[in-house]
């Protein structure tokens, strides 16, 4: 464990300014995160960066058990926690998998050089990896990185996963004094630090205990004189000189939170905008995906159009001196079949419709009693039998006429495309 030091928080503009850069990269350098969590992602560690300053958001290569390597973001720092009344902080990374934040990231305890984790503990295992109940019970989109930074804080302080070597403290400048030298050399012997539940090798009777953190007191903003405390002066010129700094400084932090939430509107509207070109230019694709389609379907109709011309043209060409002599004759020597097939097809289907006529006629006789029904259910029955044989003649001939003319259709078509 750390004791907490006194680092300057991190600028919120530069992280943002960070985030939005690395989050809208395109190409290969892109982040493997779906494009419409990305602003997520961005909320989630700027959250983050302002409730804990001691985790830094950065990109750095995550490698998989399976041996890929990806891009990732990380928050890389320490969290507090208190133990026994005291806070220190536990070094550790939080890896936004490619899955985040539908799945929960990844978090690993970074001891330093001087550390070593407790084994066994009931959160973290001896490579570092943390398990905890709000992982295993992350839901989409409520659970965030602030309140697992939280989680990790009160877990870690009932039960800390860290505790320091014990390392001799080495005095390579001797005192000249004895009695400095006796109290240097005790310090020397118990002077590391240990963590709860470390037991060192001195066989002391007395507990382990935390390692009691140094307190640290901020800068003067108005500087000192080597180790002389600041003299307080009354002079009206210092005192106006020291409210208009004060004053320039309040103004310029303004306006630096108005600039800030000004260009955060702007990337929200980017990204907004950004969403609706992207579902316009995958409506456009699939216009013009259907466009080339019924292109295509048209192209076919086409070439069918003039397949039928042709033999259109082609049959006017043969048959137009032949039926202008007949025209004054009998009307069924106006059509003359090309194929027995036609030729037994239209004898059939004038047979069927000769036969509907008669049938027809004897309903109209047996409703005038011209014809007694005995009579009529015999005649109706012969020619039923008559009309079923010609109208199955007639379907056997239609599918074999079928069969010949998509053949030749498919042998037009091979000379269309070859030509």
């Amino acid at each position: 464990m750390v004791p907490p030091a006194g680092p300057s928080p991190p600028n919120p503009q530069l992280i943002q300014q960070f985030l939005s850069s690395v989050l809208s990269q395109r190409g290969p350098s892109a982040l493997p995160y779906s494009e419409d969590t990305k602003w997520l992602i961005r909320t989630h560690l700027v959250s983050l960066t302002s409730a804990y300053p001691s985790l830094d958001p950065k990109t750095a290569t995550f490698t998989h058990n399976d041996g890929r390597s990806v891009n990732l973001l990380q928050a890389n720092g320490t969290i507090p926690m208190s133990f026994q009344g005291v806070t220190y902080n536990i070094p550790v990374i939080i890896w936004l998998m490619e899955s985040y934040p539908r799945h929960p990231p990844c978090v690993y305890v970074n001891p330093t050089r001087d550390m070593v984790i407790k084994r066994p503990h009931a959160h973290v295992n001896p490579s570092g990896s943390v398990s905890l109940p709000y992982l295993q019970n992350w839901v989409y989109p409520s659970s965030n990185l602030v309140e697992l930074v939280k989680n990790l804080s009160a877990v870690f302080g009932q039960d800390p996963p860290l505790f320091s070597q014990r390392r001799p403290n080495p005095n390579p400048n001797p005192n000249p004094n004895p009695n400095l030298g006796h109290s240097s050399s005790a310090v020397s012997n118990s002077g590391y630090s240990s963590y709860p539940g470390y037991s060192g090798s001195s066989g002391s009777a007395n507990p382990a205990r935390p390692a009691i953190p140094p307190r640290t007191y901020p800068p003067s903003p108005y500087g000192s004189s080597g180790s002389f405390s600041r003299v307080q002066t009354d002079d009206p010129n210092e005192v106006f000189k020291r409210n208009a700094i004060n004053k320039l400084v309040e103004m310029v932090h303004g306006d630096m939170a108005g600039l800030r939430k000004t260009r955060e509107a702007e990337i929200e509207g980017l990204f907004n905008a950004q969403a609706v070109l992207r579902q316009r230019s995958e409506q456009l694709n699939k216009g013009l995906k259907e466009m080339v389609d019924e292109k295509e379907g048209l192209e076919q109709q086409l070439q069918m159009v003039l397949m039928n011309s042709d033999v259109l043209e082609a049959w006017l060409r043969e048959n137009e001196g032949k039926t202008r002599g007949r025209l004054d004759g009998d009307v069924d020597d106006a059509f003359e079949c090309i194929d027995p097939l036609s030729k037994q097809m239209l004898d059939c289907t004038a047979s069927d419709l000769a036969i509907e006529d008669v049938v027809y006629s004897l309903d109209k006789a047996l409703q005038d009693g011209s014809i007694a029904f005995e009579e009529y259910l015999k005649n109706v029955r012969s020619l039923s039998r008559k009309q079923f044989y010609h109208r199955a003649t007639a379907a056997k001939v239609r599918a074999v006429q079928m069969q010949s003319q998509v053949a030749n259709m498919a042998s037009r078509l091979s000379h269309y495309v070859s030509s």
